[in-house]
């Protein structure tokens, strides 16, 4: 089963205090930001010392976001290691587990920014991170989440980038968090297993299991989904 708890304080403070809980994943989640309104790619950053595995998490994360929301993957394949100019970096680079900072949409893209307000869009994203988790991590643990800016002692009233057309970068992170947390505690740990789902909005459609190493390919052309395997 997982557990999962919300971290506060400044950044270096939340991942000792993650490391003193032994905690297996920790995520920190913001959204993007740029003088282009027209700026539009899924990015996660990793700390200049990740590991493999959390290298391979957030390029995971990123692809299955650009996918979804039918952006591009930004940085290398995905990830930026180290942060902009080590922007970042200090945000998950103390860990002793796997890190990622999530940086899934822009808050300056008006299209991006209705998604981020959206209910729906805040599901969506919440459930991708849960995907990513259960992936990466699938016997379950402690998995740490924090809310990128919000929380600071260093800093009480920083909430990040402004949305275009109202809002705040830090709330809406914290609503995609709440809502994964939700999701991952409700996990049957022991039902877990590969499945392919068939989403509409909050509803499942369909869902069947399928092989570890089953080769599933969507044709939008013929509208089929071909599972290989």
């Amino acid at each position: 089963m997982y557990n999962v708890k919300f971290y506060k304080g400044d950044y270096r403070t939340r991942q000792n205090k993650a490391n003193m809980d032994d905690a297996d994943a920790y995520v920190e989640h913001h959204f993007n930001s740029s003088s282009s309104a027209t700026a539009s790619y899924a990015l996660v950053v990793t700390g200049s010392n990740a590991s493999p595995t959390s290298k391979n998490w957030g390029r995971w994360y990123a692809k299955a976001v650009a996918t979804f929301f039918r952006t591009k993957v930004g940085g290398d394949n995905g990830i930026l290691v180290g942060g902009w100019n080590g922007r970042g970096d200090g945000n998950i680079k103390h860990t002793k587990m796997p890190a990622i900072l999530l940086e899934p949409l822009f808050a300056s893209n008006p299209q991006h920014a209705d998604i981020i307000r959206s209910k729906r869009g805040q599901t969506d994203l919440a459930r991708i991170l849960v995907e990513s988790i259960q992936r990466f991590f699938p016997d379950g643990g402690l998995i740490a989440f924090s809310v990128g800016h919000k929380y600071k002692e260093s800093n009480l009233n920083d909430r990040g980038a402004a949305l275009v057309g109202g809002g705040s970068e830090a709330d809406y992170a914290e609503e995609v968090l709440k809502i994964a947390a939700v999701m991952l505690e409700a996990v049957d740990h022991a039902a877990l297993s590969r499945s392919i789902r068939v989403v509409h909005g909050d509803n499942v459609l369909f869902e069947t299991e399928v092989d570890e190493d089953a080769l599933v390919v969507w044709d939008p052309e013929r509208g089929l989904l071909n599972i290989q395997g």
